[in-house]
């Protein structure tokens, strides 16, 4: 249901208000993630939510000092945090560790999609990586139901199989040769091809991963805000490593 005002959103607005939405899932998004990973820190989780999320507007300076300024800033303050805060000292570092975590995980990966949006076709690219994910994302759940039978990370994610992650990149591919015949003529065969196998395994990756968090913390969704659906990292876990391969593929060659 929110898909459609989604797309409209991308197709009308301008890169600075798309980069308030991406503030936004990068707000939700890092409390989702200090809520499950430091549940006990609240405090803490919340301040370092709000910090890692307004970091995304230094992207907007044009100085590429000021967003690694703000990160620098982030990274030490949360630093301090954890050694005026001691609670146990056995917990201290791994609670610090997780703090910054949240940052490289969340802000720093999501940000690629306002540098996307900067660029020349930067709304074709950011609908680009939505087909390709949401494409492989189906293709892998109905080869996955259909043929699966060897388990492809059963420690982390015990229905994945390797026939329907082989099906994942095969509907990936698909999605990128619809873009290209749609919306994104100025993609090659190969550059789909690239495009795809990229943004698809790495996006894979990027769902195991975040089950890795939820199972690291005892936790089946990261959240509840999508009803029947989990949370926000939920939604967005092959998105977040996603973006940033497409990004670099786009400046480095397709400028």
């Amino acid at each position: 249901m929110l898909l459609p005002l989604v797309i409209l959103f991308i197709l009308k607005s301008s890169a600075f208000q798309f980069s308030l939405l991406v503030f936004l899932l990068a707000l939700l998004g890092l409390d989702e993630f200090y809520r499950m990973a430091l549940p006990a820190r609240r405090g803490e989780g919340m301040a370092a939510a709000a910090a890692g999320a307004c970091s995304i507007f230094t992207i907007f300076s044009g100085n590429p000092v000021f967003p690694l300024m703000a990160l620098t800033v982030a990274v030490l303050a949360f630093c301090l945090v954890s050694l005026f805060r001691l609670k146990e000292i056995r917990q201290a570092a791994p609670d610090a560790a997780l703090l910054l975590t949240g940052f490289l995980y969340v802000p720093l990966l999501l940000a690629h999609l306002v540098l996307i949006r900067m660029l020349p076709h930067g709304v074709s690219w950011l609908f680009l990586i939505m087909v390709i994910v949401m494409a492989g994302d189906s293709a892998a759940y109905y080869v996955g139901s259909t043929f699966g039978k060897n388990r492809l990370y059963p420690a982390v994610s015990p229905k994945k199989s390797i026939e329907g992650s082989v099906g994942g990149l095969a509907g990936s591919l698909v999605g990128a040769l619809i873009a290209k015949y749609t919306f994104f003529p100025e993609l090659s065969f190969a550059d789909c091809v690239a495009t795809a196998l990229l943004l698809g395994v790495l996006g894979q990756l990027g769902d195991l991963f975040e089950s890795l968090i939820k199972r690291s913390c005892g936790v089946k969704d990261s959240g509840t805000i999508v009803p029947g659906h989990g949370g926000i990292l939920d939604r967005l876990d092959s998105i977040l490593f996603a973006a940033p391969a497409a990004y670099y593929y786009a400046y480095f060659l397709l400028r």
